[in-house]
């Protein structure tokens, strides 16, 4: 019996956890501030459009590439496909604002993204926990040297990217491949992630224990420190 822990959920875990997987992107890092980039191309175009065009223009882009069909479009398994998929679905604003896709393309390069308030604190106590931690990531680049250039390297022991193993979330393949890395049973292994299908379901079906972080306010922490909770509760059975 694996449990299902989805956005701020307080159900206790099923068994001890051992080890913690994270996603990357809208759970340890952040995008830029997309709707400002778009924003200020359309001023410097002449083109009359407000914050909040701007912002709900990027959300529904952002939505856009987090469709089951985007995911698993293998996007994330070369730079090529990456570049291709996200410049094709940013197309969708040029006729808004003339050129803005490659604009918004050069904000997908991962050391433009930010760290969360939370992200250090969460992964330096349970690695004083004595927890393993590792990457789970759909993603085209080779995060560890994000993660060396945050100083965030010593609290990762494994990387399992999309790119490097030649499948993508949602398969659960790919959590098969972290459980195996990271030398822990899926069972007593928690992965963490921000959408319900890849990050949920797919880890639920490669047997692991599942939280589903709540949308972020925009602002302060991403919410991180709920993960240590359910760690600590999982072993004062």
């Amino acid at each position: 019996m694996v449990c299902h822990l989805r956005s701020g959920s307080r159900a206790a875990a099923i068994a001890p956890i051992e080890a913690v997987l994270f996603d990357w992107g809208d759970t340890l890092f952040h995008p830029p501030d997309a709707g400002r980039v778009i924003l200020d191309a359309a001023r410097k175009r002449g083109i009359a459009m407000d914050e909040a065009e701007a912002r709900a223009l990027w959300t529904e882009l952002w939505e856009a590439g987090k469709t089951p069909e985007e995911v698993a479009s293998g996007r994330d398994l070369s730079l090529e496909q990456h570049r291709a998929s996200w410049t094709r679905l940013f197309g969708r604003a040029d006729s808004r604002v003339p050129g803005i896709s490659a604009r918004l393309y050069e904000l997908m390069d991962p050391y433009r993204w930010t760290v969360y308030q939370d992200t250090r604190p969460t992964l330096e106590t349970l690695r004083a926990r004595g927890l393993r931690l590792g990457l789970v990531s759909n993603h085209a680049y080779d995060l560890r040297r994000v993660f060396a250039a945050r100083g965030l390297s010593p609290f990762i022991d494994t990387y399992v990217l999309s790119f490097e193993k030649g499948v993508a979330k949602p398969s659960p393949r790919l959590f098969e491949i972290a459980a195996a890395d990271i030398g822990v049973a899926p069972e007593r292994t928690l992965m963490v992630g921000d959408h319900p299908e890849a990050d949920g379901a797919a880890a639920r079906a490669a047997g692991m224990q599942t939280y589903i972080l709540p949308a972020w306010s925009g602002a302060g922490p991403r919410g991180l420190g709920h993960v240590v909770e359910l760690v600590d509760r999982s072993r004062d059975k």
